[in-house]
């Protein structure tokens, strides 16, 4: 059986073409499927267009989360549902277009236990989109030990071996991009131009793109820590060999009275410094706290079921 993972926010428009195009091409593949929708707290009528489609559609289940938990935890809570063979997550705004489904299908009966959706061509995201992406990707890549494939994002499948280990991490705040990096197993990638959005507006915008970011950084990687060892070190360095051309000069030339101007600069730019420094160790305090404190992910209102 296939298990097709969808999260919807606010995505009521959306909802009928989506589910023409996907339930088309499922139809299509012959096999046995499930639709899981997760409805990741909407405040629109997307509740309401989910239980329509199940009426309609057989094989649709539409989760009910008790809020707004955002999509890595929506994402999670219909990996943990899914009873399928093979797991394919998926937007619901078409830009991951769902015609690609039986490609990925053919590459995971060849053996492949991931099988990756790779975008070619964002020209349809903005250039600031692109560009700041692009410089995520190569940022993390080199600060992490675990690679983020280039232009991958959620839409992608997953084995059901695969998906057992990501069930089996216990972490609270979920960078799902790494997670599904982390675990590994055999990967294919299938290439496709990344579509228009069909409608509606995206629920990313750059703070909570920014946010996503940091969350990547600090989940897979120690290194933001470690490298204020090294500035430190430079810092320290910088400071006694200006402090032993203070001397010499002194020696020389005798006692004078600079402005002070210079020391404005050193003090405020060294707090700047213990200020970025402390921030990051914030970021990584928070994460324990959250971890320690051992809240779910998320919280089911309700499974609305198909009934026969």
């Amino acid at each position: 059986m296939i298990s097709i993972v969808c999260p919807f926010y606010n995505e009521q428009e959306l909802i009928g073409e989506f589910f023409g195009r996907l339930i088309s091409v499922l139809n299509a593949t012959g096999d046995e499927f499930e639709i899981i929708c997760v409805n990741d707290g909407s405040r629109d009528n997307t509740l309401t267009g989910l239980l329509a489609a199940q009426s309609r559609y057989p094989g649709v289940r539409v989760v009910d989360l008790s809020r707004n938990f955002g999509k890595e935890a929506a994402l999670t809570a219909g990996l943990d549902i899914a009873r399928g063979d093979a797991v394919i997550p998926i937007d619901s705004d078409l830009q991951d277009p769902p015609e690609l489904i039986p490609q990925m299908l053919e590459r995971w009966r060849e053996g492949f236990e991931v099988v990756l959706a790779q975008r070619v061509d964002r020209s349809t995201d903005s250039w600031v989109k692109s560009f700041t992406a692009g410089w995520f990707y190569r940022i993390h890549n080199r600060l992490a030990n675990i690679q983020l494939p280039q232009n991958v994002g959620d839409f992608r499948l997953l084995d059901r071996c695969v998906v057992e280990a990501i069930r089996h991490l216990p972490e609270r705040q979920r960078f799902m991009k790494g997670i599904f990096a982390w675990v590994g197993f055999n990967t294919a990638a299938v290439e496709y131009v990344r579509e228009a959005r069909s409608g509606g507006a995206s629920k990313f915008g750059g703070w909570r793109l920014w946010n996503l970011a940091l969350e990547g950084m600090t989940s897979f990687s120690t290194m933001p820590l470690r490298v204020w060892t090294y500035i430190g070190l430079v810092v320290a360095g910088a400071s006694l060999g200006y402090g032993a051309f203070i001397v010499v000069r002194t020696l020389i030339h005798g006692v004078d009275m600079p402005g002070y101007a210079s020391l404005f600069v050193a003090v405020t730019f060294l707090g700047g410094l213990q200020l970025i420094g402390l921030g990051i160790i914030g970021e990584y305090l928070g994460r324990t706290y959250t971890e320690a404190k051992q809240r779910p992910v998320y919280i089911v209102r309700k499974i609305h079921e198909r009934r026969s």
